[in-house]
């Protein structure tokens, strides 16, 4: 299909977020600078921030919510996001000022035998408690991004396309009649399908619950609604389908009056066991007790019901059959079995199972070009923060070069500080991102997934690496001013 033009509305977005995170990030401190004492320029004692101007801060976060809510479109899903930000930046902080305070009882204990290189590492980390939390924060924060692209790319979108077994069935063939049964499995043992699913289906409106009538206006939801306008397809058999998981009560093969349901149309409609439901069958009630909810794995391709009934005969039910089983190789069993059962429907899905599987190709496609995105966006906001420190850094430096410090010894103190930094601020990010990855498989996409733990270590070898490069760059020079030069410029 043609696609509709673009229109307008992605360049208002754009600039709109440009102003918004300006003026939410960037104003603040332009309204501090107004109100700087001329006497704070020669001394750095005077002149502190003013409440005027450091409520004015509030803007960001402000910014934040409403860049947040305008992108998500909705409340839930926009709160969600600030929450999990909020506490990804409590945790980050909280782990960053137990890991500040336990190198200082470390270093306080173990002075003597710690290289100066390490003492010294300590020591500029400790010195300033709160800016070494704010630097592992914002820097988590940012690798925090990076890694869930990647595992978003890499374990996520692979496992999702793993869900749908590779034999699973691209053929559903419906509405074949009770007579034609023994043909019509002659006819696929015949045609070379080995293994293919058979069960009875009818069809049923869901009228009442508890002896209460049920309509779509009476549930808020959307889904709830929708159920409750169709009909529902209905199956029996004495066994539960051995890829449906039993998660409540139990499912007692030929129980009477009894009624198997699957977990989340009981969630959707508000169900539990022991409750009566009643359908109406083409004119015909049909009533009966929930005695078990059902798992359904809907990424197997396999055919599932939302309710069945533990009986292997229903003789009022007006029963055809459905069946499922993946085609063979040489395409022509849809041709025979239309030819010799012109009544049955034959859904080919392999084309929608093509098609699927484009879209999650487009989709890695998108997110590794994100990923670059995001990766330029942390690298610059990591060297920013440094800067912020670059002549705070500049000014310790310079006394310790005039009390004895070689270059070497900075040099190294240097690398050791933003290598320690980054790594912990990698394992941060690495496990939050694991955790989030879990709460998407479990929560969002609904497939089994085994969370690689391993990936601890080169999320904090690659944060590690980061912030040494970015460390590198943004404070290239510093170490090789005149001494005298820096303590001038910070009197």
């Amino acid at each position: 299909v043609t696609l509709p033009a673009a229109g307008w509305t992605p360049y208002a977005l754009g600039v709109g977020v440009g102003v918004l995170l300006t003026l939410g990030f960037g104003l603040p401190p332009v309204l501090q600078l107004a109100r700087v004492p001329p006497l704070r320029v020669l001394r750095r004692d005077l002149g502190g921030i003013k409440m005027g101007s450091a409520l004015v801060w509030l803007l960001g976060g402000g910014a934040l919510l409403a860049l947040l809510m305008l992108v998500a479109r909705d409340a839930k899903l926009g709160g969600i996001a600030l929450g999990g930000f909020g506490a990804a930046v409590v945790v980050f902080a909280a782990v960053g000022g137990a890991a500040v305070w336990a190198m200082r009882v470390a270093t306080l204990r173990f002075n003597a035998r710690l290289p100066l290189a390490w003492t010294l590492v300590s020591r500029q980390l400790t010195a300033q408690p709160w800016h070494t939390v704010v630097q592992v924060c914002a820097l988590g924060l940012g690798l925090l991004a990076l890694m869930l692209l990647v595992l978003i790319r890499t374990d996520l979108i692979a496992s999702w396309q793993q869900a749908t077994p590779a034999d699973a069935p691209d053929r559903f063939v419906i509405n074949i009649q009770p007579d034609q049964v023994e043909a019509f499995r002659a006819a696929l043992t015949g045609a070379g399908v080995a293994r293919f699913d058979w069960y009875p289906m009818a069809r049923a409106r869901l009228v009442a619950i508890n002896g209460q009538p049920v309509r779509p206006e009476s549930y808020q939801e959307d889904r709830a609604q929708r159920l409750l306008e169709r009909e529902f397809n209905l199956s029996h058999a004495a066994e539960a389908p051995r890829h449906n998981e039993v998660v409540a009560g139990r499912y007692q093969p030929e129980e009477p009056d009894a009624f198997s349901v699957e977990e989340g149309l009981a969630k959707t409609l508000g169900l539990r066991l022991g409750d009566r439901l009643r359908f109406d069958m083409a004119g015909q009630m049909e009533e009966g007790r929930i005695t078990s909810l059902r798992k359904v794995d809907w990424s197997s391709m396999r055919v599932n019901f939302f309710v069945m009934a533990p009986q292997a005969d229903k003789p009022t039910w007006p029963d055809t059959y459905i069946t499922s089983f993946k085609a063979p190789a040489s395409g022509q069993i849809d041709r025979l079995l239309v030819q010799r059962f012109p009544n049955v429907t034959v859904v080919d899905v392999s084309a929608t199972l093509t098609q699927l599987q484009g879209v999650l190709t487009q989709v890695i496609t998108a997110v590794e070009f994100l990923f670059l995105f995001t990766l330029a966006a942390g690298l610059i906001v990591l060297m920013t923060g440094l800067l912020t420190s670059r002549e705070r850094r500049a000014r310790d430096w310079a006394i310790w070069r005039s009390l004895g410090a070689t270059q070497a010894i900075i040099g190294r103190v240097q690398r050791l500080e933003l290598l320690a930094v980054g790594a912990l601020a990698g394992t941060l990010a690495s496990g939050a991102s694991l955790l989030i990855g879990w709460v998407l498989a479990s929560r969002v996409f609904d497939f089994a997934w085994s969370a690689p733990w391993w990936a601890l270590l080169p999320g904090a070898a690659v944060g590690a690496m980061l912030a040494w490069l970015a460390g590198w760059w943004s404070l290239r020079g510093v170490v090789h001013r005149p001494v005298a030069l820096t303590l001038r410029q910070a009197e």
